[in-house]
């Protein structure tokens, strides 16, 4: 792959509350549309056809689109550009995702996992380019995570491959949606955490702060200089290290990319993760690993399945 003359493509970050859909080329992010909301559209199919008429009016004011990638929340199966489930988006099970939107676009097209394609775009184009082993995790309302190793990307025998959330930090902890005691997201998802801080805080009779404790909140406190705040984000610290140590362990990356609205809390969250990982870790392992944010933030699914699609079919190279 060069990237003397990147290849334009279409990027479709498939979300639980909006589809948001955009034209790129390489990393530049040359026009979005008008976020599609998903709650207006029952089932698959109106769904589908939306995208389709969006893509169709970029494509008028960008003809040499070229091929569309589509990131979705979900398992999916990559070779057929086929949705098993997608996680919180009720009736889109069993959906040949690739098959119906390539035959009413006359596009080429994708079908990845979100946290897949925001891996590839930060080992593409972003925070881990030029890296051979890339582990990527996003934060957010659960947790996900992708794997590029030896350079290319790893999807698993099923596709299912780089579940972080779902690894036990805890083997007598909480149980996860598949009855895996101890999932990382169970600790660590949006919800947790402000659920977690809620705790915090009544256990300590500051009962005002529980209103307010939403991720964003508990890092403002924490730069305001709220003890309890900067102790949860230890917390929160203490328990994805575990997990990215047991990772480095089994693959001894070059870097963790995390990206996501809980990684948004920058130091707060880094400098203690970055401490624990260290402190589980032989030197041999831990050596020249970094764990570094995620260069793209709201646009990571737009670049991330643009740049797929662009590099699967543009350059006739599969990832």
């Amino acid at each position: 792959m060069t990237d003397s003359t990147p290849v334009t493509a279409v990027g479709v970050d498939f979300g639980g509350t909006f589809v948001k859909i955009g034209v790129c080329r390489g990393a530049e992010l040359l026009e979005t549309d008008e976020p599609i909301s998903t709650a207006d559209h029952q089932g698959p199919d109106t769904l589908i056809r939306a995208m389709s008429e969006c893509i169709a009016k970029l494509r008028s004011r960008h003809p040499e689109i070229k091929a569309v990638g589509v990131g979705v929340p979900g398992l999916v199966d990559y070779d057929r550009g086929y949705i098993h489930v997608l996680t919180n988006v009720p009736g889109w099970s069993h959906i040949p995702l690739r098959k119906i939107l390539s035959k009413q676009i006359g596009l080429p097209v994708t079908v990845e996992n979100d946290a897949n394609a925001m891996t590839y775009g930060e080992w593409r184009y972003g925070a881990a380019r030029g890296m051979k082993n890339v582990i990527g995790i996003t934060l957010g309302t659960g947790v996900g995570g992708g794997m590029v190793l030896d350079g290319k990307m790893y999807r698993g025998s099923h596709f299912s491959a780089g579940e972080i959330g779902q690894m036990s930090i805890h083997y007598d902890g909480v149980s996860g949606h598949y009855g895996n005691i101890g999932a990382l997201e169970k600790y660590i998802g949006n919800q947790q955490i402000a659920e977690h801080a809620q705790r915090r805080y009544a256990q300590a009779g500051r009962h005002k702060e529980i209103e307010n404790c939403a991720p964003k909140d508990i890092a403002a406190a924490a730069q305001a200089g709220d003890d309890i705040a900067r102790q949860i984000w230890d917390e929160v610290a203490d328990w994805l290290g575990t997990a990215l140590a047991s990772i480095a362990w089994l693959l001894n990356p070059d870097a963790f990319v995390i990206g996501g609205g809980v990684a948004q809390a920058g130091a707060l969250l880094f400098d203690p993760l970055e401490r624990r990982v260290k402190s589980m870790l032989s030197d041999v392992v831990w050596g020249a690993l970094k764990i570094i944010p995620a260069r793209f933030h709201n646009e990571a699914g737009i670049i991330g399945n643009a740049a797929l699609a662009a590099d699967v079919f543009g350059e006739g190279t599969p990832i």
